[in-house]
């Protein structure tokens, strides 16, 4: 992707220069080649301090993606699928949309409902038989004696 921005959502684009791509050796597929070149990529956004975002979207991508951000907020992304730097690349920019559309998408909110006057009974019910088996299991007391 040589474009100057990448587009997330309809509204949101981040600039290509807010990202910042680190290349390593990869241990997956490849070969000799695999001891030779770095294949492996990172990508690093740093999402606490990025111009593109709202302060909205900001508090909710950390909200939802803190288990992928250390402790500055910055986002870290790799990828070693392929023994192709280039497909490293595009693979993780992928996945860093992706990651970031889902989190941005807003859930709707769950309508809390009663539960139906057949499915009181069928739990009252359930409960009943299962005290009924655990009262079998017992010795008898000794008055039954």
């Amino acid at each position: 992707m040589t474009q100057s921005k990448l587009w997330i959502t309809d509204d949101l684009a981040i600039p290509m220069d807010e990202i910042t791509f680190r290349f390593s050796r990869a241990s997956g597929p490849g070969g000799q080649n695999v001891n030779r070149t770095a294949t492996r990529v990172e990508l690093v956004f740093d999402l606490a301090a990025s111009p593109s975002l709202r302060d909205d979207q900001r508090q909710q991508l950390e909200k939802r993606l803190e288990g992928y951000l250390d402790s500055t907020g910055t986002l870290h992304l790799t990828s070693q699928a392929t023994a192709s730097q280039w497909r490293n690349r595009q693979d993780v920019l992928e996945r860093f949309r992706t990651l970031l559309a889902r989190a941005l998408r807003r859930r709707p909110a769950r309508i809390p409902t009663r539960p139906s006057r057949r499915a009181r009974q069928a739990r009252r019910e359930s409960k009943r038989r299962h005290g009924q088996k655990k009262r079998r299991r017992k010795p008898p007391s000794r008055n039954e004696w």
